[in-house]
């Protein structure tokens, strides 16, 4: 009885209390599903998060790199799931809210305006204005030059979208991640977005780092560069590797140390000595200056350049063709009559540098002919052409554009030159194509040529369409010349059978040549009378201080003349206690529309116009005044031999440099590296930065040859001296 009431009672609490049983099992293993879902599930890591630096990303990501944590990725990846609309309503708050801040925006890409300074550092350096009048040049024209300084900055801003966006084009993403390692240019770069721009905000670290900030209080000790090249070291050129065979010694492309060098190339082993002065240097230089290993055997086998004791004199009339360079030039004008040297034919590109001849005797007739020495010339021909005297650069010529604009070369000489033109799909002489003057000259010259290159050059430049203008070989030097005329009018383009080469997209910018590699097409010729290129430039030197119809703002290109005439006559010359006798190099680091070179025009020297790959395109208005320049990033080494000019000129180009190399004070560095012993620099710019300029030039035993300043703005005039540590 007892069991039968106890069953009978258990009975009962299973019906009472089952159902609570059976519920809260079910709940218990519902959070435990629950719990294990969200442990394993991505939305789960949905969480706020606000990164307060960006430090852990602002290297690139290594192949071998430790994966980042679980936290950061689920960051990313709930980043990239964010809807389209709310995208784009974010990024207009954004920028929004950065206008009413006072920011600008150029090209889609937000730039915030830079704070203002504290009263005390406007002061210059250390607070205190420091009393610097050495010595004051007779300047008249000071006003109007803080204005057009003034100009010339609302200029950049202005003009500098488009074409500057071009022209820092890259051939690859290595290349693109290399360029923002460098110069932390973060708001030039395509595509910056939010991050990017918060971090330029918000990074006060970086921030400082940037631009030309020169800290006052830093004490340099310089060394001596342990490179391979020794003292013939160019930086962007030279392959410095532990390896020894020869034909790695120069790169193939261009390609320069992430950080610019800061040792100083040492002198030539001899010593060096004062170069001779021009013209005297067109007959003879002092040959330890150029002293190179492969030199010695290479002028042993020629007639145009002999060892005489300490010189290498040059006799007249004498090249590496037999009967002389004025009888080749003269052949060439017998050939094609429309070539007039020193009249229609000013600005010449001599590719390869064999013979600095080419280039001695044009200049008598008023050509300027810029020599490129190519990579490969282990002869190092082209120093020999800067020690005489003549324009030259030194550059890879592989895959990657010159750096010129399209169009701008009245003629291209080739003289036993031993290029391939034909190889790579004839991609070189479609860059020859590209920078050449429509309606222009290619004069090709060789003694030996191939069946096979024959052939090649031939249906390449049917192709292309130029005209060959005259085919002989000449009994008196031996050797057989062609010279081809490019088109001048887009017509006969259409009249090809076959589309080899194609034309060039319409988006595609033929002047963009800032590492962009050669392009496998034709660009289109300009047609309306306002584009470049449609007449061919007035007879030199009607050629200097004529403005065609393309040219914009005629007036301030006349001003600007006139204003840089003033500077060098009452300044210049005769103010600084420079000896213009000695001085025939002349590079000006930041040229815009070329007025420095057009001052100096009357006097014995040539100017090498830099125009900033960041700053507006003005290198086309350059060559059209038939004066010359090239395309160059000064947070990189520029492409000249050691000790190559006697005197650099830099306007202001430091203060626009702002933001864009990591170490500025390498391009004082450059600049003694290609300045030569007993070479000037003259610097204008605020006096906030030429005050730490001043010290730095001082570290490296330049002599100080006058300051001056008035209100905010400055000069310095320096001298560099044989110091070497």
């Amino acid at each position: 009885m007892a069991l039968a009431r106890f069953g009978r009672q258990v009975k009962r609490s299973y019906y009472s209390y089952g159902f609570c049983v059976k519920l809260t099992f079910v709940v218990i293993l519902g959070l435990c599903f629950v719990f294990v879902w969200s442990f394993f599930s991505p939305s789960s890591f949905d969480v706020s998060y606000q990164r307060e630096t960006f430090d852990d990303i602002s290297e690139p990501v290594s192949a071998n790199a430790k994966p980042i944590n679980r936290e950061s990725s689920s960051v990313i990846s709930s980043k990239k799931k964010e809807p389209e609309k709310a995208k784009e309503k974010k990024k207009e708050k954004f920028e929004s809210d950065l206008e009413e801040k006072g920011s600008k925006k150029k090209n889609g890409v937000v730039l915030l305006k830079p704070k203002e300074k504290h009263k005390s550092e406007k002061k210059g350096v250390g607070g205190k204005k420091k009393d610097r009048i050495f010595k004051v040049p007779n300047e008249v024209n000071d006003e109007k030059d803080q204005e057009n300084d003034e100009s010339d900055e609302n200029l950049e801003e202005k003009d500098g979208g488009d074409d500057v966006e071009n022209r820092e084009n890259v051939d690859d993403d290595s290349k693109v991640n290399e360029v923002d390692e460098k110069n932390g240019d973060l708001a030039n770069e395509e595509g910056v977005g939010e991050d990017d721009v918060e971090k330029v905000e918000d990074n006060k670290k970086l921030k400082k780092k940037m631009g030309p900030l020169f800290d006052p209080k830093t004490q340099y000790s310089w060394k001596l560069c342990t490179t391979r090249s020794k003292q013939n070291y160019i930086p962007c050129i030279d392959f410095e590797t532990v390896t020894g065979k020869l034909q790695l010694f120069r790169h193939h492309e261009r390609s320069c140390p992430k950080m610019p060098p800061m040792c100083l190339v040492p002198l030539p082993r001899g010593g060096y000595e004062t170069p001779v002065s021009w013209p005297g240097s067109k007959l003879k230089i002092v040959y330890k200056n150029v002293a190179h290993p492969k030199l010695a055997a290479f002028i042993k086998g020629q007639s145009w350049v002999v060892e005489s004791g300490e010189h290498l004199t040059f006799p007249q009339d004498q090249s590496m063709f037999k009967g002389g360079i004025q009888h080749y030039l003269e052949y060439i004008e017998e050939m094609v009559p429309d070539i007039e040297w020193g009249k229609n034919i000013r600005i010449v590109l001599d590719i390869g540098c064999r013979d600095s001849s080419f280039a001695a005797f044009l200049v008598e007739k008023g050509v300027m002919t810029i020599t490129l020495g190519l990579k490969d010339d282990l002869v190092d021909l082209a120093q020999v052409a800067l020690e005489r005297g003549f324009p030259a650069f030194v550059t890879p010529f592989e895959a990657r554009r010159l750096p010129f604009p399209s169009g701008v070369f009245d003629a291209i000489h080739c003289g036993e030159c031993h290029v391939s033109w034909h190889s790579n799909g004839g991609r070189r002489l479609l860059e020859m194509n590209r920078i050449l003057r429509p309606g222009g000259y290619f004069i090709l010259s060789s003694k030996h040529n191939s069946k096979e290159l024959e052939e090649g050059m031939s249906t390449l430049t049917a192709s292309i369409c130029w005209n060959i203008l005259a085919d002989k070989n000449d009994d008196i030097s031996e050797i057989g010349v062609k010279i081809y005329q490019k088109p001048d009018s887009n017509d006969i383009y259409e009249l090809r059978r076959k589309k080899v080469p194609p034309l060039c997209k319409e988006t595609e910018n033929p002047d963009a040549a800032w590492y962009v590699p050669m392009k496998s097409c034709l660009h289109i010729l300009p047609t309306a009378v306002e584009e470049r290129g449609t007449e061919w430039p007035e007879e030199w030197p009607k050629r200097l201080a004529t403005y065609p119809e393309w040219m914009d703002n005629k007036e301030k290109l006349i001003a600007d003349t006139e204003h840089w005439n003033s500077v060098v006559n009452n300044s210049y010359i005769i103010g600084m206690g420079i000896d213009w006798s000695k001085i025939h190099n002349v590079m000006d680091m930041k040229s815009i529309n070329g007025g420095f070179a057009a001052a100096l025009i009357q006097q014995n020297v040539w100017v090498m116009n830099v125009v900033p790959v960041h700053a507006p395109d003005t290198l086309p208005v350059i060559f059209e005044r038939g004066l010359f320049g090239i395309y160059h990033d000064w947070c990189e080494s520029f492409g000249t031999y050691p000790r190559s000019y006697d005197l650099l000129h830099a306007d202001h180009l430091f203060s626009r440099l702002k933001n864009r190399c990591n170490q500025p004070v390498g391009i004082v560095v450059e600049m003694d590296r290609i300045a030569r012993p007993d070479g000037w620099v003259i610097i204008r710019d605020k006096v906030e930065i030429l005050d730490p300029v001043e010290g730095i030039l001082r570290s490296l035993h330049w002599e100080i040859r006058m300051t001056f300043a008035r209100g905010k703005e400055g000069i310095l005039c320096a001298q560099k001296t044989m110091w070497r540590p």
